[in-house]
């Protein structure tokens, strides 16, 4: 990123597309943009229910018809990718050129700009659909973020049932609030052009955890004695697939978690771009309780 204060002055487009608008960053961007007076289009795979003051467009991002229609009218569109292949992404970016707004694309901090092929299929996928954005001479906006916090959200229900998180262990990383994440997002989304700063932008929490340290800030905000149990690729493996999450995500997820290194980098780039630091994990776990409970 290059060296700069923060993005100033909302500068707000007419109109805003968010993609992966029913997640739990889409949503946090929806409500920001709302806020600052965005108006803005939510594309959702299903029917969710209405959101006051937003349009929806229910459809795969897949779908060219779908992405045609969600993109008209549009001056800019906050891009997350769904897939683990870029393949489909194609006719996507074909969509994206003809309508020719501001991009602004959740990558990943994992990908290794040194690497001819990235250390697992979830990093090599951002870094395709990088490469197709700019080849397709879009300019993106590239925010590579860190593991969001909110991915803990999917351990509530082994923590309803007890007091042991027992899954994958992957390296540790500086975990990011996706409502951090949320807010550069759309100080990039609003800013002007004239003083928007071009590449990509690396969104980082303030300490690097483990999994054993999430579940530990975790466990001190329930006030309970939580701890986590490191499993076998092959136990967890046939457990994601009981289950129900699809093969392919499961072999992603292991290959993350055995071949992926350990990031240490911690930046300010949150700060930068919100005028203010980014918050840590201990108290995204404090603002987050009940969905544990």
């Amino acid at each position: 990123m290059p060296d700069s204060t923060r993005i100033e002055g909302p500068h707000p487009p007419s109109s805003i597309l968010v993609t992966g608008a029913a997640g739990n960053l889409g949503r946090e961007v929806v409500a920001r943009l709302q806020a600052q007076g965005g108006h803005v289009r939510r594309l959702v795979r299903r029917q969710t229910p209405p959101r006051a003051g937003a349009e929806s467009v229910v459809g795969d991002l897949t779908d060219p018809a779908v992405v045609r229609e969600a993109l008209a009218g549009i001056d800019a569109v906050f891009l997350i990718w769904p897939l683990l292949d870029s393949a489909p992404a194609h006719d996507v970016v074909a969509e994206l050129t003809a309508a020719g707004p501001r991009v602004v694309y959740l990558s990943t901090t994992a990908i290794d700009d040194e690497a001819a092929r990235q250390s697992d299929p979830i990093a090599q996928v951002h870094r395709d659909m990088e490469g197709l954005l700019h080849e397709a001479g879009l300019h993106p906006v590239v925010l590579r973020s860190d593991t969001l916090a909110s991915n803990t959200r999917g351990w509530a229900p082994q923590l309803r049932a007890g007091d042991v998180v027992s899954g994958l262990d992957i390296a540790r990383t500086a975990v990011v609030d996706e409502r951090d994440v949320a807010d550069a997002a759309v100080a990039v989304l609003l800013a002007r052009h004239d003083r928007l700063d071009q590449g990509s932008h690396v969104l980082t929490g303030p300490e690097v955890l483990s999994r054993a340290d999430q579940v530990a800030h975790l466990g001190a905000a329930l006030r309970r004695p939580l701890r986590f149990q490191a499993l076998p690729a092959d136990l967890a493996r046939s457990r994601m697939l009981a289950d129900g999450r699809p093969e392919p995500l499961v072999d992603a997820l292991i290959a993350a978690s055995v071949r992926r290194p350990e990031s240490n980098r911690i930046t300010d780039h949150v700060e930068r771009l919100t005028g203010r630091p980014a918050g840590t994990f201990a108290k995204w776990a404090l603002d987050h309780v009940a969905d544990f409970g």
